[in-house]
C-alpha cells in the first residue's frame, strides 16, 4: 500500500470539497454575483470533466476489467459501471427537493433583496437544508474524485480542480441564506465550508470499505462509475447552471475551453 498516494489523492478530494468556503467568501464580499465568471467557470468545469471521463477514464477502466475478465464480460462490466455511476447520482437527486437542492441558482443580490426568501427563518432553515442537501451529493463525487487521484495522480489535479469550481456555487447557496438570517459572516462561512467536508469523509469511508476488496476489477468498476458520476453533474448540474447564471455562448466557450486544456495536459504527460 502506498500511504503517499493515499495521502496525495485525499490532500486533492480535501481540496476540492473545502472550495465551498471561496463560494462563500465571494458571496460575502460581492454586492452583485459576478454571473460571466461562474458560467464560464462552470462551463470550463464541464468541459473537463466530460473530456477526461470519455477520453481517459472510461479507456482505462475497460482495460483494467478487460485484462482481468475477458473481451466480452470487461466490456459489459464497464458499461454498467458507468451508468450505475450516474444511476447513483440521479438517485440522490431524485430524494432532494429543490429549495433545499444546491443546484437551484440563488444570486447574491436577490436574496439581499429578498426577492427569493421572505423571513428570516425561511433563509435560516434553506441554508442548513442546502449543507446537508450538498453533504448527502459531495459523497460520491468525493469517492470519485479519490479514486480518480489515486488510480492516476495526472488525472487527479484536474478532476480535483473541475470538482472545486463544481463547489463554488454550492458554497454561495449556503452561505447566503445563513447570513442575510443571521447577520453573522463567521457563521455563515463556517456553515458553507464544512458543508464540502462530506467529500473527504466520502473518500474515506469509501477507501475504507472498499480497500479489503481491492483488486484489478473493483477498481475498473469504480473507475467507469467515475465516468459515469462525473458525465452526469456536468450534463444535470454544471452546464445547465452555466446557462442560468449567465449567456449560454459564454457556458459553451467554456466548456470546449476546459477541454482544450484537460487535452493539452495530458498530451504533456504522454
Amino acid at each position: 500500500m502506498d500511504w503517499n498516494a493515499i495521502l496525495f489523492a485525499f490532500s486533492l478530494t480535501l481540496f476540492a470539497g473545502l472550495s465551498t468556503g471561496i463560494g462563500s467568501i465571494i458571496s460575502l464580499v460581492a454586492k452583485r454575483t459576478n454571473t460571466a465568471f461562474l458560467t464560464v467557470s462552470l462551463g470550463f468545469s464541464a468541459g473537463v470533466m466530460i473530456y477526461v471521463s470519455f477520453v481517459e477514464i472510461f479507456p482505462k477502466a475497460r482495460e483494467e476489467l478487460v485484462a482481468d475478465i475477458g473481451i466480452v464480460a470487461g466490456n459489459w462490466v464497464t458499461v454498467l459501471s458507468f451508468f450505475g455511476g450516474m444511476a447513483l447520482i440521479a438517485i440522490i437527486d431524485k430524494f432532494i427537493p429543490n429549495i433545499e437542492n444546491p443546484h437551484e441558482i440563488r444570486n447574491v443580490e436577490d436574496l439581499k433583496t429578498g426577492k427569493n426568501l421572505q423571513d428570516s427563518d425561511k433563509l435560516m432553515r434553506t441554508g442548513i437544508y442546502t449543507a446537508l442537501a450538498i453533504g448527502i451529493h459531495n459523497f460520491p463525487e468525493g469517492l470519485a474524485t479519490f479514486t480518480a487521484a489515486l488510480r492516476d495522480p495526472q488525472l487527479g489535479i484536474p478532476i480535483a480542480i473541475a470538482i472545486a469550481i463544481h463547489n463554488i456555487p454550492e458554497g454561495i447557496a449556503v452561505a447566503v441564506p445563513i447570513y442575510y438570517a443571521t447577520g453573522n459572516k463567521r457563521k455563515a462561512f463556517w456553515y458553507s465550508f464544512l458543508s464540502g467536508l462530506s467529500e473527504p469523509v466520502g473518500a474515506l469511508i469509501g477507501f475504507a470499505i472498499l480497500m479489503p476488496f481491492m483488486s484489478a476489477s473493483v477498481f475498473g468498476i469504480l473507475f467507469a462509475g467515475v465516468a459515469g458520476v462525473m458525465v452526469f453533474i456536468s450534463l444535470d448540474e454544471l452546464l445547465p447552471s452555466a446557462r442560468e447564471y449567465g449567456e449560454h455562448h459564454l457556458s459553451i466557450y467554456g466548456l470546449v475551453a476546459g477541454m482544450i486544456v484537460m487535452a493539452v495536459s495530458l498530451l504533456m504527460f504522454l
